[in-house]
């Protein structure tokens, strides 16, 4: 009797087709084992990390107050990785008393530690992991390690680490990702650096200031959009210079912290601005002189009333309505800017703000200007509309009439 081999050198050219077929039949059968046998080691460690998970949370009170002894679960990594993700995201959601506790909890039991000591020493993906997860711990002790993974040659790590330091939000994390980026440049992207250093430098955005100084290109870009949101009255003397500056958002930031300045400082640097060929600056500016609450804005204020932004229209009519003035003449002013889009944005703030039967009253009231001025003003207010622009819509309409019959 021959052999399978013998009977397979009988086949000649077609034995190896024959292989072929039987090694992928092979091949499949070990990977769907493999699928299979996956499956059910997943199943198995989510069942038993499930009771686990249940098992903890009863006793979770007891387990951070520290009167379950921590060596009970610390030196298990499988309970270790679930007490720690489960403290981690109730961090997330937590009062800031909860908050003080947890964090508390987290040091005692030496689990900040161990992930500085990760963030530290190890590489790769497991770096990455440990900076996440100091970073959601919001300690100012993890600082540093965070700092230290800002200059990783891997851009993920970089951005694992600017984003822990974003989340802390706290002065001292700014300090170091400003003197990083002072050191290597923009080496990531801009929208997750813009994001971090807006949550870091909220308490004390003059931080900013010798960086955006001395810095070039898009890096200056970046950090003066910060500086732009950021930006406090406090800083209104410091940001001068910046008023006649190339970058729009060094002059947004100069607009905005406006608004609390030496109030003849701020119309003069107010004035110019709400001229400025950028929207958003000119918008940053209509809003600081309406915070300023001063009758004598009402010239700029009118301006800003038309301008070609809608925003813009619009914060210049919540200003203007804001002021302690006698409505009747402003609205006078307004309808002699002859700007629909103006009288519209005025009108939706008047109904806004709950003042359109003061304005009424104030004009029916009104005894220096002429009967037919009020009434034109009167008809105006309930129409909603310049009367020059209905005269002009009733003569197209009687002309189209004409062309229909």
């Amino acid at each position: 009797m021959e052999s399978i081999f013998e009977q397979l050198r009988r086949l000649g050219p077609a034995a190896f087709l024959l292989k072929a077929i039987v090694g992928a039949i092979l091949a499949d059968a070990l990977f769907l084992a493999f699928i299979l046998l996956r499956r059910w080691y997943r199943k198995r460690y989510f069942a038993k990390r499930d009771a686990r998970v249940f098992e903890l949370r009863q006793n979770w009170d007891k387990l951070i107050s520290g009167e379950i002894p921590y060596d009970t679960w610390r030196s298990k990594p499988f309970d270790r990785r679930i007490v720690e993700t489960i403290a981690l995201d109730a961090l997330d959601a937590a009062t800031a008393e909860e908050s003080a506790r947890l964090l508390k909890f987290l040091r005692k039991s030496g689990l900040i530690e161990k992930r500085i000591y990760e963030a530290r020493k190890l590489k790769g993906w497991r770096r990455m992991r440990a900076l996440v997860a100091l970073g959601q711990t919001r300690a100012l002790e993890g600082i540093y390690a965070l700092a230290q993974g800002l200059r990783d040659r891997d851009l993920e790590i970089r951005l694992a680490a600017l984003r822990g330091l974003g989340r802390t939000a706290c002065p001292e994390a700014a300090q170091e990702i400003l003197a990083w980026v002072g050191e290597r440049g923009l080496c990531v992207p801009a929208l997750p650096l813009q994001s971090a250093l807006i949550q870091c430098c909220a308490e004390r955005p003059q931080l900013l200031i010798p960086y955006v100084q001395h810095a070039k290109g898009q890096l200056r870009e970046v950090l003066g959009r910060v500086l732009g949101e950021v930006a406090t009255p406090s800083l209104s003397l410091d940001l001068l210079q910046f008023v006649g500056d190339d970058l729009d958002e060094l002059r947004a930031a100069a607009a905005r912290a406006m608004s609390h300045a030496e109030r003849g400082l701020a119309f003069d640097v107010l004035n110019e601005l709400v001229g400025d060929a950028v929207w958003f600056v000119r918008l940053r500016a209509i809003v600081s002189l309406g915070e300023l609450c001063e009758p004598r804005a009402i010239p700029d204020l009118l301006r800003g009333l038309t301008d070609s932004h809608r925003l813009v229209r619009l914060r210049a009519a919540e200003a203007v309505v804001k002021l302690a003035v006698p409505m009747a003449p402003v609205f006078q002013k307004v309808v002699g800017t002859q700007d629909r889009y103006g009288l519209q944005a005025y009108l939706t703030a008047v109904e806004n703000a709950g003042l359109r039967e003061k304005l009424e009253a104030e004009l029916q009231a009104n005894a220096g200007g002429s009967s037919d001025e009020k009434e034109r003003l009167l008809k105006i207010l309930q129409s909603g509309v310049l009367l020059e622009e209905a005269a002009v819509a009733a003569v197209s309409g009687a002309e189209k009439s004409t062309l229909r019959s």
